[in-house]
């Protein structure tokens, strides 16, 4: 799912650090990557979390257009409208869904699902 999601041009958010340690974090995430997997797309914000209401993961989120998060870790952003879907799904499940769906992530989406399909390995 990282490689996908960071290929179709993405980033995979995790709200945290794993037992608070980033070797623990890193150690962990370099045993779940395949050889020659992307990580150069994977951060930690939990205010992504906080801003789109995600409780449960794997979430994806396309929104309609670019917006600014607000700069503390206890603030409210205002999202512009998004596709969100929750669940054991692959990246070009979900990108064409929403691409399919004509909700407000479908132009986003379906520009990732494009990308995503020329770079398959």
């Amino acid at each position: 799912m990282m490689d996908d999601v960071t290929r179709a041009g993405g980033v995979v958010v995790f709200r945290g650090l794993t037992q608070g340690s980033a070797k623990v974090m890193t150690d962990a995430l370099s045993r779940v990557l395949k050889p020659g997997e992307q990580m150069d797309g994977v951060g930690i914000d939990p205010r992504l979390f906080r801003a789109f209401g995600i409780e449960a993961v794997p979430t994806y989120v396309v929104t309609s257009s670019d917006f600014d998060l607000c700069d503390g870790f206890d603030c409210t952003t205002a999202v512009p409208p998004f596709d969100r879907m929750s669940g054991n799904v692959t990246t070009a499940h979900a990108l064409t869904t929403f691409a399919q769906g004509s909700g407000p992530g479908a132009k986003l989406a379906a520009q990732h699902l494009a990308r995503l399909e020329r770079q398959k390995p």
